[in-house]
């Protein structure tokens, strides 16, 4: 009796799961990246995507054989953001600062120990970072936008997510080791935007402030991502500048 319940979490769990694998990349994922990444068997993944696609959830690319996510996916979201108008709050703010920087800016928000990439605009300058895109994941403290959230999250926070850092991190933990990461978030916190030097991706640099909710925690941050020479010491300062005044501009605009 008492086992039915924990089953049906578990199904749960697995099927979130491979919805936010599929969710990563535009061009979604091979069955085999499927099983690897979500640590399921061929045959468990292979009986639950099937599910997800006749329920329209997930589609089979006829091209590339991909799993991508489906039409009823759309039509969630799209209900969706009538709850959450982040969008019509975020995108003139993420024009502004492609638009003066010339790099491509982001907005992403923080989904329990993670952030998800909600919004791209791209700037003018023709090199660009494709590290961050819409609905990518990172581990909080890896990547400009997750520093710059963690920075300044409750001290207890913080040490609950260092702790056991290595699990957290995953396969950013080599390039994100946990003194590093440290030493980032006082940066961040004394500075009041991030920088992100090429650990995620060597010669992709990242800045980051964070966006304030109502109840002055950090719930989404903005991001500018570019290649090395364009985050020179000599203007990182105004790109910090520029990052904090729009998240500024953005945080009181949702505690209104």
């Amino acid at each position: 009796m008492n086992s039915l319940p924990v089953q049906g979490t578990q199904v749960v769990s697995r099927v979130a799961a491979l919805l936010r694998i599929v969710g990563r990349k535009p061009e979604g994922s091979p069955l085999v990246e499927l099983v690897r990444m979500s640590g399921l068997t061929r045959p468990t993944v292979h009986r639950l995507l099937s599910s997800l696609a006749a329920e329209g959830l997930l589609d089979q690319d006829p091209g590339s054989g991909n799993w991508v996510l489906g039409p009823e996916i759309l039509l969630m979201g799209s209900v969706a953001s009538a709850r959450f108008p982040l969008e019509d709050i975020a995108r003139p703010s993420l024009r502004r600062l492609a638009e003066e920087s010339g790099e491509s800016a982001f907005f992403s928000v923080r989904r329990g120990a993670e952030t998800v990439c909600l919004l791209r605009e791209e700037g003018s300058f023709p090199v660009r970072s494709f590290v961050l895109h819409e609905g990518v994941r990172f581990p909080l403290g890896v990547a400009s936008a997750g520093t710059a959230i963690m920075a300044f999250l409750p001290a207890e926070e913080q040490e609950e997510l260092l702790a056991g850092w290595a699990a957290h991190a995953g396969s950013f933990a080599a390039t994100h080791p946990e003194a590093l990461v440290r030493a980032n978030l006082e940066t961040t916190r004394q500075a009041g935007f991030s920088v992100n030097p090429g650990l995620v991706l060597e010669g992709s640099w990242g800045m980051g402030a964070a966006v304030f909710n109502q109840h002055g925690r950090p719930a989404w941050a903005l991001s500018l991502t570019g290649i090395e020479p364009r985050f020179r010491e000599d203007r990182r300062d105004r790109l910090g500048r520029l990052l904090m005044e729009e998240a500024h501009r953005i945080s009181l605009q949702l505690q209104a």
